[in-house]
């Protein structure tokens, strides 16, 4: 065989993908991102939860702690959760206010866009706060989450 002729392939040993194949390998993949975004889509009312639950228990409960902590007393129904990032004007814990308490300089907003409820001093949490999110209807009733529940309670839901 002729130096020239030894690389180059017949046109018999080359394969190509049939239009069937080609039809078979794009209904697979559509299926597979059907079954993808039904998981993802699935979890994301449970992910909306988990993200208020960790909020409470953490970022607003450490934020408030420390409000505590330098001012000696929560803040007020009435100052609300905003005493956390706007120093309380007119307030007996202005002049002990040392923050922003949270990094993000504005209300602080549960994962359905609307503000957290707070009491101080709270009805369940008699002797502290009560700190929770409407939930996904927006409304007081069972899918709340609180604060004054156990841990286990609010994620199953």
């Amino acid at each position: 065989m002729p130096l020239s002729m030894k690389g180059r392939l017949r046109s018999s040993d080359c394969h190509a993908f049939t239009l069937i194949e080609i039809m078979l390998v794009l209904i697979i993949m559509v299926i597979l991102a059907t079954i993808s975004s039904r998981m993802l889509f699935g979890s994301l009312p449970k992910a909306k939860n988990r993200t208020a639950y960790i909020e409470i228990r953490t970022t607003l409960k450490s934020a408030l702690e420390e409000y505590y902590l330098d001012t000696g007393d929560y803040p007020t129904t009435e100052e609300g959760l905003v005493a956390l990032v706007r120093k309380p004007s007119e307030s007996q814990h202005s002049d002990k206010w040392l923050g922003p308490y949270l990094e993000d300089l504005r209300h602080p907003i549960d994962p359905w866009e609307r503000k957290y409820m707070y009491q101080y001093p709270g009805q369940h949490n008699t002797h502290k706060y009560d700190l929770y999110s409407l939930g996904k209807d927006g409304v007081e009733s069972d899918d709340d989450i609180v604060n004054w529940l156990e841990e286990g309670s609010l994620l199953d839901s």
